[in-house]
């Protein structure tokens, strides 16, 4: 794949411009400068996007479940072999650092070699009725043609974790990544190329504006399947969008993620889980810890030693390898994040630590809030950076309480005793729970919340029962 078609649409089995031949830069949000142009998919392109997927979905449906594993499985390999190439990619059109960006690539590629595993053990059923008057077979076939429609905060694993499943089902796909970070999916849809996706299986379009494009393909009849990542706000509006034509849709929306440190915690333990937590991806993560419930005989030393260790990361340039946090993906995420913890100050918060941006790119400082008061604005937004709002509570109810205000339920963390932090954790409302570890995501397991957080899960082996569906069969005795 020559250098040039990274930076092209690729619909039915050809990399190709735009249908106008507009295109729209691709910034380095370190230093804002201009790394690509990038073709803008018109709705001509899209509907092509879609059209090669229909043509191609039946003989995908039809192709033996090995060989669509094994094809997964060879883009994992080559994946492997370009990881450092796709880590770079990410640091300069996301901007995290470069440590963030290879984890994520390595995460990211998990999904194609998990999904390769699952494409052969999807189950079945086949069973007497009650009433011994028939034999009942129940199939899983895969939904059809999906669309994809992934974020720019994790480029890569957000668009794997979506792919893996729906090629391994015998679903073709048109993946529509963020307009931040298409370079990303780009290399990867390249990797399916050479890997031997057939033609029209895999379909990337990248339209500018984006929601009139994406209405058009979800009004098409073809589209039987919407997997989107991204804000609770768009996913409301993709619903009432994906109900007109009754598309199944997954949703993994928004989070507001509690992290509690209770009274027995271990200090050692609770530091480095919210350490990660917190600043993984310099904190631009939907499982991001976002609010902090420590109890108030350990809130004052939490605070200290959050900031101190806080006070080693180094900040700059992702591609700088010495940086332990780069950029945000833009001067708006950054300017968000800065106007968020300046309201907090004015709601009688008081910073510790941090508190300042950057003039020549999208930095923020690693950030510490205290006496912030629960329900205010910055306990409410997803802070999508690394800032970390601490409030201190007096009893686990309270705590618990607090945790539960909010109309998002991806993910929570506890830190404590285990045996109370297990009690704790099945108290919270959330559909993913670390209990004393800051990271917990997993290809083998099922991520996905409860509430306004999202539908559905991905990874696992629930993941690909997503771009599938049920078909019952009565057979004769």
């Amino acid at each position: 794949m020559s250098e040039s078609h990274l930076t092209q649409l690729f619909i039915d089995g050809e990399w190709r411009p735009g249908g106008n031949g507009e295109t729209f830069a691709v910034v380095d949000p370190s230093d804002f400068s201009e790394i690509a142009q990038f073709a803008v998919a018109t709705e001509e392109d899209c509907i092509a996007a879609v059209d090669a997927a229909e043509h191609a979905f039946e003989d995908w449906a039809l192709t033996a479940p090995r060989e669509r594993g094994e094809l997964l499985r060879s883009a994992f390999e080559i994946m492997r072999q370009e990881r450092e190439e796709i880590a770079d990619t990410i640091v300069r059109e996301n901007g995290k650092a470069f440590a963030d960006a290879l984890t994520e690539v390595d995460y990211a590629n998990e999904f194609f070699r998990w999904f390769s595993e699952e494409a052969v053990r999807i189950s079945g059923d086949y069973r007497l009725s009650p009433r011994g008057d028939k034999r009942i077979l129940v199939s899983r076939e895969p939904i059809g043609v999906s669309l994809l429609v992934t974020p720019w905060n994790f480029p890569a694993a957000m668009a794997t974790r979506k792919i893996g499943p729906a090629l391994a089902a015998g679903c073709p796909i048109v993946l529509k990544p963020a307009r931040e970070t298409p370079l990303t999916a780009a290399h990867i849809v390249g990797i399916l190329e050479r890997a031997g996706v057939p033609r029209g299986v895999v379909n990337l379009v990248t339209p500018v504006p984006t929601g009139p494009a994406v209405s058009t393909m979800l009004h098409m009849p073809a589209v039987r399947k919407l997997s989107f990542t991204g804000s609770t706000e768009v996913g409301r509006l993709l619903l009432h969008e994906a109900a007109d034509t009754v598309v199944s849709s997954s949703m993994e929306l928004g989070g507001n993620a509690p992290l509690l440190v209770l009274e027995g915690a271990d200090l050692d333990s609770a530091i480095e889980g919210a350490l990660v937590a917190k600043m993984r991806n310099g904190g631009s993560a939907c499982t991001a810890a976002n609010r902090f419930y420590v109890h108030r005989s350990l809130h004052d030393e939490f605070v200290d030693r959050l900031s101190r260790a806080l006070d080693g990361y180094r900040v700059g340039p992702g591609r700088d390898r010495g940086n332990d946090l780069g950029a945000l993906v833009s001067r708006g995420e950054r300017d968000k994040v800065a106007q968020l913890v300046e309201r907090a100050v004015d709601d009688g918060a008081r910073i510790v630590r941090g508190g300042g941006a950057a003039q020549d790119g999208a930095f923020y400082e690693p950030t510490v809030v205290v006496d912030v008061p629960h329900g205010s604005e910055i306990n409410r937004t997803e802070i999508f950076g690394p800032v970390a709002a601490v409030v201190a509570f007096d009893d686990v109810d309270e705590a618990v309480r607090m945790a539960n205000d909010t109309e998002y339920g991806l993910i929570s963390y506890v830190f404590g005793e285990e045996r109370e932090a297990m009690r704790v954790a099945h108290r919270l409302d959330a559909g993913m729970v670390g209990v004393n570890r800051g990271v917990l995501s997993d290809p083998a397991a099922p991520f996905g919340g409860m509430k306004q957080s999202g539908l559905g899960r991905e990874g696992g082996s629930e993941g690909i029962l997503e771009f599938m569906e049920e078909k019952y069969i009565g057979l004769p005795v």
